[in-house]
């Protein structure tokens, strides 16, 4: 998998809006400057919150302790002193190799099979992980299209409301509390379906060449290179999306607190597993921030295709 930019004419990218476009982005970007605090909403069960257990906290049985106890012992009755002592002081390792795997798989389904070898694979990547997650990608020569959707504008996208959620794992990545609201995932998935059907000859929906399962967008001419051409997917198990961005958009989106890059999204020979541009947004929580996401894919959408998608996430779409 490549993250490598694709040459394209010049008269794709540079198509600027037309005048009534540009009335309705300013209007909007006016009358959106700040982001409420986000309605209370019923949460199913099958989304309330992705358990992760500390590594780090052993809990024992009256089984296991007993175990650990009768194992210490015979191994300081058979063995010197210097192998009971590194004994000892490797003994809560398999605990906590234990929570690991467990922390892994609780994660659900994603473009890692959930078995052994999966765990292995992850727990060697977590190595090449980014330090920080917030801080923007930097760009070094040419890139294209040269300026984001918005260009450059910082008004269209203001603070998230509240702290950031949690966020674990590499693959799967996600988002371990703040459950968006259910009937808002079901309209973006509405509305990215919506938009596939109004723009047939530009994007497609199909299950996520990422993840390898989920609803996904997919740019049928791309001109930056992801897997296959997507331009986002959504994830069931707690309704974050994965999707590429601009650099110009993404420092906003990582700036205002709607997302965070991915651990592997460094560029170099990690782009064989995600793009540099390979960006989390965290579930919406309302109407209001599903408006934000929204203008946020519709930014995907250019940086993969060159073409301004609209994305309609109205009150009045019929639920699928």
């Amino acid at each position: 998998m490549s993250a490598t930019t694709v040459s394209t004419p010049p008269s794709v990218l540079e198509l600027p809006p037309n005048n009534s476009q540009l009335t309705d982005l300013t209007k909007r970007e006016a009358a959106r400057v700040t982001v409420p605090t986000p309605e209370v909403v019923s949460q199913g069960p099958a989304h309330a919150c992705l358990v992760q257990q500390p590594i780090l906290q052993i809990n024992l049985t009256g089984k296991g302790l007993v175990a650990t106890i009768a194992s210490l012992v015979f191994i300081n009755l058979i063995l010197k002193q210097y192998w009971t002592c590194l004994m000892v002081l490797l003994s809560p390792l398999p605990f906590i190799v234990y929570n690991d795997y467990r922390n892994f798989i609780s994660l659900g389904p994603g473009g890692t099979p959930p078995t052994l070898a999966g765990w292995l694979k992850i727990t060697y990547l977590r190595f090449f992980a980014l330090s920080n997650p917030y801080a923007p990608v930097a760009f070094a020569g040419p890139i294209n299209p040269p300026t984001g959707y918005y260009k450059r504008s910082t008004t269209w996208l203001p603070k998230r409301a509240g702290l950031r959620p949690t966020i674990a794992g590499i693959a799967p990545h996600r988002q371990i509390d703040q459950p968006g609201c259910p009937e808002m995932y079901q309209k973006l998935r509405w509305s990215i379906e919506d938009l596939a059907r109004r723009r047939p000859e530009l994007v497609a929906t199909d299950t996520s060449c990422f993840e390898k399962k989920g609803l996904a967008l997919f740019a049928l001419n791309p001109i930056n290179a992801t897997c296959r051409g997507e331009i986002c997917h959504i994830h069931h198990s707690d309704r974050s999306m994965h999707m590429n961005l601009h650099p110009d958009d993404a420092k906003l989106v990582l700036e205002n607190g709607w997302g965070e890059r991915h651990p592997l999204a460094k560029g170099g020979w990690l782009r064989r597993y995600v793009p540099r541009e390979f960006v989390m947004v965290y579930a919406p929580r309302n109407k209001t921030e599903l408006e934000f996401v929204g203008r946020i894919i519709e930014a995907a959408g250019f940086w993969v295709s060159g073409q301004r998608l609209d994305l309609a996430v109205e009150d009045e779409l019929a639920l699928a």
